[in-house]
């Protein structure tokens, strides 16, 4: 019976030109708030490749630097300063 009431009190209501408007700017909003979000997962996505991508340069350069540190160690022993300065 409740259901039955609400029906009628729904299908009652005037529904005006400005109320009309407010759907409509609602209805915008909430497609635009869930492009946004799309967007945001994409770019969230594309900087996280770019990060990967920088942190595997350096972990190469990283390993190509330890490689260079043991053989000029091996050769110059403490007459050679390779530690980087860490200012």
């Amino acid at each position: 019976m409740a259901a039955t009431m609400k029906k009628a009190a729904a299908e009652d209501v005037n529904v005006t030109f400005e109320d009309q408007q407010k759907i409509n700017k609602f209805a915008r909003n909430t497609s635009r708030i869930t492009e946004l979000k799309e967007e945001i997962e994409v770019k969230k996505k594309n900087l996280q490749e770019e990060i990967d991508a920088l942190e595997s340069r350096v972990e190469s350069i990283q390993r190509v630097l330890a490689d260079l540190k043991v053989q000029l160690y091996a050769k110059f022993g403490s007459n050679i300063n390779l530690e980087a300065d860490e200012s």
